[in-house]
């Protein structure tokens, strides 16, 4: 499905309802440039669970919400390797929804079975084309 959001709120709600065909023990990758709206996407998930303070953790690498959403952000990351020895595979295929930010860097090590989410600016400044 390809979704066209024209602000944050619309991408809010889009991740709303696509958190609908999410369970436990979900892998998602959320693809897009700086500031395309990976952490809005990822805070309209939460909200459909009722999880909130969703933040983005670059500098954390991983906030958990709720012990359900386990965001990850791997830009800091260089390989499968590091991810593993930060213990951040632990948790892929568990009892929770992995939702992950710069997957690319640590492409290796993901789970054959991930969804992707491809979010990409326009030349609208507000607008994203969002990819289910």
């Amino acid at each position: 499905m390809k979704y066209i959001s024209k602000s944050e709120q619309d991408t809010f709600n889009i991740a709303k309802k696509y958190a609908e065909t999410l369970q436990k023990g979900d892998v998602v990758v959320l693809c897009g440039d700086l500031g395309a709206g990976k952490t809005a996407f990822t805070k309209g998930v939460a909200a459909y669970f009722n999880l909130s303070g969703v933040v983005s953790p670059t500098y954390a690498y991983l906030n958990v919400y709720g012990d359900l959403i386990y965001h990850y952000d791997c830009y800091r990351l260089t390989s499968g390797e590091d991810a593993e020895a930060l213990g951040l595979t632990d948790y892929f295929g568990g009892d929770n929804i992995c939702i992950i930010e710069w997957a690319e860097n640590i492409a290796d090590v993901l789970p054959e079975n991930l969804k992707t989410v491809r979010i990409t600016k326009t030349e609208n400044t507000n607008e994203r084309i969002i990819e289910l």
